[in-house]
């Protein structure tokens, strides 16, 4: 099994800047592919980001040019920089890993983006 903690969120200005991480523990070698989601108030969760294995990255159009999503395979641990922060980036966001025959979420980490 996995389990998987976040952390890093918090209550950022408009156009602020905040690094979420994800540490992985368990049956690591066993995960394909790692991602960021978020679920916003009233919102279905969607997903920000993701990063394979080898390195690979995808992301989400409101994502692109302002969050980068990156890991540590010493650490065990998957980061999300969010840079440019609007308000409307406000929501949970969770770290999900997927294995061969199930996926793990996280516990979720709530950022906030007001003045």
């Amino acid at each position: 099994q996995v389990q998987l903690v976040e952390s890093g969120g918090g209550l950022v200005q408009p156009g602020g800047s905040l690094r979420l991480s994800c540490t992985a523990s368990g049956s690591i070698s066993t995960i394909l592919f790692m991602a960021w989601y978020r679920q916003a108030p009233g919102k279905q969760r969607e997903l920000v980001a993701g990063i394979t294995s080898g390195g690979s990255t995808n992301y989400a159009d409101s994502a692109k040019g302002r969050f980068t999503i990156s890991r540590d395979n010493a650490k065990n641990t998957m980061y999300l920089h969010l840079n440019s922060l609007r308000p409307e980036d406000t929501a949970v966001y969770y770290c999900n890993a997927r294995l061969p025959i199930l996926e793990v979420w996280g516990q979720g980490t709530l950022v906030t983006v007001s003045s």
